[in-house]
């Protein structure tokens, strides 16, 4: 299978936090397992950042690869649905996630309890 993690999936795997529960993590650990990081994590880490909202202190662009993930880039097949999904969630870099794992066949990876509307696979656990 393939996934995109959410940005505090990968926050919380960078950190090795506690949060992370074992479903996830054993994707996260497994080599066989398909991992993408959405250039919109990279981007809200790097407003979050800036904005004294996160103390991040590494290169989240680097830790993509260094942690054996890939990199999911933002493409307008992801800008346009992102733009018209149902209103459930107004935070732009999570509605672009969704776009992006139903576009590209992703299971997405988060404890966001408001993915669930959406109807797009999910693994939080």
């Amino acid at each position: 299978m393939s996934f995109l993690a959410d940005t505090h999936v990968y926050l919380w795997w960078l950190n090795d936090d506690p949060r992370l529960g074992p479903k996830t993590r054993a994707v996260l650990t497994d080599p066989a397992e398909l991992v993408y990081v959405s250039a919109a994590v990279v981007w809200e880490i790097a407003i979050k950042v800036q904005l004294g909202k996160l103390d991040f202190k590494g290169d989240p662009v680097a830790e993509i690869e260094a942690n054996g993930f890939f990199e999911l880039p933002i493409t307008a097949r992801h800008a346009k649905p992102a733009g018209s999904l149902p209103r459930h969630h107004d935070d732009p870099f999570d509605r672009m996630l969704i776009a992006q794992a139903e576009s590209e066949g992703l299971v997405l990876m988060s404890f966001d309890g408001v993915f669930a509307s959406y109807g797009t696979a999910l693994l939080s656990g």
